[in-house]
Order: structure tokens, then sequence, then C-alpha cells
């Protein structure tokens, strides 16, 4: 599913230059819950970043549901985020003015789905999540951990092929973050959703498939 070859990021020059990624590489099969560990400053984000097709490496080759991404141009980018990927961010992104409902159903508007097939998915997404009852509800009205299952709901609006998250729990308590990632685990299985998790919370490394660790903007695979 996804395929990293020697992927190397810098960013600056000369003496005040970051090597944020130095030869990184690993594959994550279709299904999968990859779970990615490191410090702060360890290249996680970058990494992220790079595979979501939001940032170019210096060197190296990613390849997302059998597309070469060095091969894509910015508008083969920007479909390929639409159509294949679903990202979850720590900030969770939501559109204050928007309900849950409308939230989730961003992803669709933008490709013109057709609006009943748009509300049915919406729904179904919102159940999953565990948020049917809260579908009118605004996010200054729902709780940290409703509004990052609602931009859960909302990643995976476009039946992605990979799911992104970068610290999906970092602004929630830890039995909250721990339902939020339980969330997750739950998604990949009954979505048919791979899943590229950046976490620092040892705790719910336990839930991933697999680990992977970033150190100095290396891989150590556990």
């Amino acid at each position: 599913m996804v395929l990293v070859e020697d992927l190397h990021r810098t960013y600056g020059a000369g003496a005040a230059a970051v090597h944020a990624l130095r030869g990184v590489s690993f594959a994550v099969p279709r299904g999968e819950l990859v779970a990615l560990k490191g410090r702060s400053g360890s290249g996680k984000t970058t990494l992220l970043n790079l595979v979501g097709g939001l940032d170019t490496p210096g060197r190296g080759e990613i390849t997302v549901d059998g597309v070469r991404l060095a091969g894509l141009g910015e508008s083969g980018l920007l479909e390929l985020r639409r159509d294949r990927l679903g990202f979850v961010f720590q900030s969770f992104g939501l559109i204050p003015i928007l309900t849950a409902a409308e939230n989730v159903g961003v992803p669709l508007r933008l490709k013109k789905t057709d609006p009943r097939a748009r509300e049915e998915r919406v729904a179904l997404l919102l159940a999953l999540v565990g948020l049917a009852d809260h579908a009118r509800q605004r996010p200054g009205e729902l709780s940290g951990g409703q509004q990052q299952r609602v931009a859960i709901a909302r990643a995976l609006a476009n039946k992605p092929s990979l799911l992104i998250a970068d610290e999906p729990t970092g602004q929630l308590d830890a039995e909250t973050g721990l339902a939020v990632m339980e969330l997750l685990r739950a998604v990949v299985r009954g979505e048919g959703v791979t899943a590229l998790v950046a976490t620092h919370d040892a705790a719910l490394l336990d839930l991933a498939d697999r680990v992977l660790e970033l150190r100095d903007g290396e891989i150590v695979e556990h």
C-alpha cells in the first residue's frame, strides 16, 4: 500500500542545514495500522507530509496505492489527496460555523457527490464514530474527543485507501486519547483502510499492527 525507498529531506543549506530524514525506507501492507513513534523533531511530521504529497523529498521514492508520487504534477497530487488519502490532525481542523454533519460532508461536496448519497455517507460515518446523535451540533458544542471523532469521519468521507494521522490524540486526555486510537483500530478493520499514525504515547502503541521508530531521521523497526 505504501512503499518508501531511501527517502531524504533536508531543510536549509550549509552549516545551518537540518537533515530531517536520512535514507528512510519501509513498506506498509494494505489493511495494516502502523504507528510511527519518535521524539519531537525526529522527523515524524516530515515523513507524513511526504507520504501525503504535501511536501517533496530531496531524494528517494514514495509509492502510495500503486501511484508513484514523483510522477505526479500538482494537479495529480491534489487528485491523489482528494480521492485516495484521508488526513487527521492534532488540531482537529473543523470549520466552526458548520455542524458535525456538514463538516463530514465537506469532502463529498468538493467531489460534487449526489446530495442523497452524500447524506447517507455522512450518516453512516457519524454512526461509525459514535456521534449519530450529535450531527447538528457545531464544533464548539462538542468535547475534544468528539471533535476528533468528527475529524476522523470527515477523513473517511471519500473512502480513502490510506489514512494519515499526525498525533491525533495530542490534545486529548489519556482516556479519551485511548478511545480515539481504539476507534482508528476499528476503522482500519471495518472500512478496510490502511493507516499510518504518528504518536508519542507509548500506551497507544500496543494497538498498532507494527511500530516504526524514527531516531534522528532514520527508521528503527520494532
